[in-house]
């Protein structure tokens, strides 16, 4: 195969094929929601852990697999997401994973 289909590069139609995913899935869920006239809690409670989830996914096999730094770091912003804003947490993060890789942890 030569990574062309239709006379267009095959990187071109998957780059297509996830934005066509990405708004069906976010017209669904809209349109799902919009069947309610409320939002039941357990969804909205729901709806609200999801991007901690999603940053769980891209911050632990980090944590798990590299030194030290990034196990403390993300230590501290456990920690810190039950007493900060979000942003807080995220900048005082940063901080402390620079501050550690300089280091040298």
């Amino acid at each position: 195969m030569n990574g062309v289909f239709w006379g267009v590069p095959v990187n071109v139609w998957t780059i297509l094929a996830a934005a066509v995913v990405t708004y069906a899935t976010r017209i669904g869920g809209h349109l799902v929601l919009s069947r309610f006239k409320t939002i039941p809690p357990r969804v909205d409670a729901a709806l609200n852990a999801v991007p901690a989830a999603v940053l769980t996914t891209l911050v632990a096999p980090a944590a798990v697999t590299n030194g030290s730094a990034e196990a403390l770091t993300l230590a501290a912003c456990l920690i810190l997401g039950l007493r900060l804003p979000m942003m807080a947490m995220f900048a005082i993060g940063w901080a402390l994973i620079v501050a550690l890789r300089a280091l040298g942890l």
